[in-house]
């Protein structure tokens, strides 16, 4: 087998030899002691013209993380991210925990604190290096990550960091953890062999089986009232098509039920909105795609009657401690397949007249969603402070094919209409807050022709370490608009109490305890610190050309912008 030769000078610098022949473009990093090795690689190759992923310095590990989440999450592609062993790992594990339940491939690496205390050119020179070792370091990420190793010499290198990239990226997709020794790293080498590929074993695709298939088509086509909900097929943008040739077989409505991605173009008739709900009463066959929670069991639910379809990579979400939506047929596999195979089953079984008339009805609704919602931003319009509703109708009305959106909570998805794969990216089902500004920098860098949008709650953008993803905006430049809809509370906080006790005690007090944000920070000066352009926004009238002067100052400037819109306060 023909093999590759480099000229080393130590572990880290073939390390970084080796993810730049793996397509590994960069190298996001919070550094600490433990970087030593690899710092003077990068410097070394970086001075001799050595290829090497490119180094992102980001000064906090929540926008680090979300950085290779961001990216991965528009291109599929793992990224790098390293941090200080074990007091940075904790701070970066809440992105992971996102990472995972997004199926984000992620390289999430930490260095390991020294081994020993003398001997070694990476041995404990700096009083930090007793207390921040751990017994069990890979511990802190094991729940959240696919795979989890210690790399223990030079010799292995090339088989664990394959097999890494190849587990990160076997679907279900997710991160995994590798720690990386200071001694390992800076033990001196000569030269480092390796193949000029991985020849990690990669699954193939699979389909789910034909028997399978062909009893959920008898199903669908036994069913008088269909029904798809979908949360997260969009994540493989070649699969919305095949959500198109299902849904038309059927003449059945899509709902994307507490959606992470776009899943089903928002103004194709067939698109039964964000709601299904208004359907469970009627629908005698459901399919639920790439959806960890189609419904609430104890809410809104089908009948107990309905016949029920799961598709996705892990019907199962054998990740998930407990789960107990129920399924006639579980049909696993890669989603994008067995929907064509699907579809393709269901074509002939059901009468086109039957079709025509389904399709009739949902368009009828699809129009009827339309003229709603767009009655509720009329109505909105000039309450003051801000509805949300009016805040997400204007950036509604900005975004165009060239836009991807990255929302975290508030963006109300009924007052935008996304029609192209890959624009619309929403929350982790996980919830870690302070997401979506290193999420939006990741896009960015993944898509430098389009226009990125972060739309956050106040909330949201303090956990999101905005100081240091600014600054990182800047340093790379990596121009982004963050719309902050502050309404100075933990909204979701309210909410969870209001459900849990309608009329209580903390729903019937002033302020409800641990959930108000007042008094609030002025956002916009923290943006203009690092050479951002950045405005308050109080007047709902004021709105959509505060818009367009921070687009402009995006998209011909190349600065980063921020709106600090004031909304109504949640009771």
């Amino acid at each position: 087998m023909t093999t590759k030769r480099a000229t080393v000078e130590s572990t880290a610098d073939a390390y970084l030899e080796l993810l730049a022949a793996r397509g590994v473009e960069y190298f996001f990093a919070n550094a600490g002691t433990d970087f030593a090795p690899i710092i003077e690689a990068f410097a070394k190759r970086q001075a001799t013209g050595q290829p090497v992923p490119k180094p992102m310095t980001v000064p906090h590990e929540v926008p680090a993380v979300g950085m290779a989440h961001g990216f991965a999450m528009v291109t599929g592609r793992p990224q790098a991210v390293m941090v200080h062993v074990i007091v940075g790992a904790a701070n970066a594990i809440g992105g992971i925990m996102n990472a995972a339940r997004s199926n984000a491939p992620i390289l999430f690496t930490a260095g390991r604190n020294p081994i020993t205390e003398a001997g070694y050119s990476g041995s404990r020179d700096r009083p930090i290096h007793w207390a921040q070792e751990s017994f069990d370091q890979g511990g802190l990420a094991r729940e959240f990550v696919k795979w989890d190793y210690e790399l223990r010499n030079m010799s292995q290198l090339e088989t664990i960091v394959d097999r890494a990239l190849a587990i990160a990226q076997a679907e279900p997709a997710g991160p995994v953890y590798l720690t990386l020794p200071r001694e390992v790293l800076g033990e001196r080498q000569e030269t480092f062999e390796y193949a000029p590929a991985s020849r990690a074993p990669r699954p193939s695709e699979t389909v789910a089986g034909r028997a399978a298939v062909a009893k959920a088509a008898q199903i669908l086509a036994g069913a008088a009232h269909p029904l798809i909900i979908t949360k997260a097929v969009g994540r493989d943008p070649v699969a919305i098509p095949a959500m198109v040739a299902l849904a038309e077989a059927l003449g059945a409505p899509v709902v994307e039920q507490f959606h992470t991605h776009l899943n089903f173009p928002q103004d194709h008739p067939l698109h039964g909105g964000f709601d299904a709900s208004p359907h469970f009463g009627r629908a005698d066959a459901i399919v639920v795609v790439e959806s960890d929670v189609p419904w609430f069991p104890s809410g809104a639910h089908p009948r107990p009657e309905t016949k029920l379809v799961h598709i996705g990579h892990d019907p199962l979400f054998a990740r998930y401690p407990v789960r107990g939506f129920e399924a006639d047929v579980a049909l696993a596999g890669q989603p994008r397949l067995t929907l064509h195979a699907l579809a393709d089953a269901v074509r002939g079984l059901v009468e086109p007249s039957v079709i025509a008339a389904r399709r009739a009805r949902a368009e009828g609704e699809h129009r009827q969603l339309r003229d709603e919602w767009a009655a509720r931003a009329r109505k909105a319009a000039s309450a003051h402070p801000m509805e949300m509703a009016w805040v997400s109708k204007c950036v509604g009305d900005v975004i165009d094919d060239r836009t991807i959106v990255v929302n975290e909570y508030d963006l109300d998805p009924t007052q935008a209409k996304f029609t192209v794969p890959g624009s619309f990216f929403s929350s982790s089902p996980a919830g870690g807050l302070g997401w979506a500004l290193g999420a939006a920098l990741g896009a960015k860098l993944a898509a430098p022709d389009k226009t990125v949008i972060a739309c956050v709650g106040d909330g949201s953008y303090m956990f999101g370490a905005p100081t240091a993803a600014h600054w990182v905006s800047r340093k790379h430049e990596l121009p982004t608009l963050t719309v902050i809809f502050n309404n100075s509370a933990w909204n979701a906080v309210k909410r969870s109490v209001h459900s849990f006790a309608k009329d209580g005690w903390a729903a019937r007090s002033t302020v409800m305890p641990l959930s108000d944000l007042d008094p609030s920070p002025d956002y916009e000066m923290v943006c203009r610190a690092s050479g951002g352009w950045a405005e308050k926004v109080e007047k709902p009238d004021a709105l959509p050309d505060a818009l367009n002067r921070a687009l402009k100052v995006v998209r011909e400037e190349r600065r980063q912008a921020l709106l600090n819109v004031i909304c109504k306060k949640p009771a």
